[in-house]
């Protein structure tokens, strides 16, 4: 299963993904859209929008920190 997680180091909901992940044990990669102008444009593209966090679970995106949709995606017992 392939996870990557869009998001800038300043926004909380990010880290708040992040965070959770890292706790349930889940591996993602990690994309600063602060930074890398080639990946953020791939994000808009994917989302038509700029909003961040955006996580990509094979190949399905979820802009926001939607824990419950996550969980389910990625079957994180509650």
């Amino acid at each position: 299963m392939k996870i990557k997680v869009y998001s800038t180091p300043f926004c909380p909901y990010c880290n708040a993904l992040k965070n959770f992940l890292k706790e349930n044990k889940v591996e993602f990669e990690d994309i600063n859209v602060a930074e890398d102008k080639i990946a953020r444009e791939e994000m808009i593209k994917k989302t038509e929008r700029m909003e961040v966090p955006v996580i990509e679970i094979d190949n399905e995106i979820i802009v926001g920190f939607e824990k419950e949709k996550i969980s389910r995606l990625l079957k994180i017992e509650k």
